[in-house]
């Protein structure tokens, strides 16, 4: 697995291998254009962690996601004090890897 400095040089680098979809989390599914994917129909291939030094709202995870269906794509996730309300599924999905 690679490491990356910033979290912008993590998704560049996923970008250029073919993960092009933006998901978004929601309560309890992903979500990319208007297609929802739930927990059981996406894996989790890698995972990058960001810990901000200085300014806890600095602190993210990269995930590099694919669907059942083929879709490859990262998604950005705000952990700590700003983080999102998810279902119990999407915590112990994105908490797997």
């Amino acid at each position: 697995m690679k490491v990356y400095d910033t979290v912008t040089a993590a998704i560049e680098d996923l970008r250029e291998r073919g993960y092009t979809a933006d998901f978004n989390l929601l309560f309890d599914c992903i979500q990319a254009h208007d297609s929802k994917v739930h927990p059981q129909d996406f894996k989790i291939v890698e995972t990058y962690r960001f810990e901000g030094d200085t300014d806890p709202g600095d602190e993210a995870v990269v995930y590099a996601i694919e669907t059942i269906s083929g879709v490859k794509g990262v998604l950005m996730y705000g952990y700590g004090v700003y983080s999102e309300d998810i279902s119990e599924d999407m915590i112990r999905k994105l908490g797997s890897k």
